[in-house]
């Protein structure tokens, strides 16, 4: 089955699996995949991820945190821009989730980076998703 939004794809298995409580979830591999998934480690949303070589495309495997009681550290996973309303902002535009407890994640120039760093830089970009 063809899917049109490769991203949203990747944050609703993340937020499945996250909800069924399990270990880890299994995305079809891709550059800008990867790089939010390193976003997402960084940031400490997941333990970690690796790449599985399937003899295809590849497969990035996430492994997902919990916290005490089983609780997930993934509270909340949102697409922002999608293919029909590309979600551009500049440097001044850039939002703050939750206040900043969260995280978005933007595809800019220099790279996928989070909102702090972006802002950091002095650079805009696509915002792809929200994380808290």
């Amino acid at each position: 089955m063809a899917v049109t939004d490769p991203i949203a794809d990747m944050l609703t298995r993340i937020r499945n699996a996250n909800l069924a409580r399990h270990e880890h979830v299994a995305i079809p591999a891709s550059k800008l995949k990867l790089e939010i998934a390193k976003v997402l480690k960084v940031q400490g949303y997941i333990q970690k991820y690796d790449l599985v070589d399937d003899k295809r495309q590849g497969q990035i495997r996430i492994h997902l945190r919990y916290g005490q009681g089983g609780d997930p550290i993934i509270a909340g996973i949102r697409r922002v821009s999608r293919p029909g309303l590309r979600v551009y902002v500049d440097m001044e535009r850039i939002p703050r989730v939750l206040g900043g407890l969260g995280v978005a994640v933007l595809s800019t120039s220099r790279g996928v980076l989070t909102d702090r760093e972006a802002r950091r830089r002095g650079v805009g970009g696509e915002v792809l998703c929200y994380v808290w």
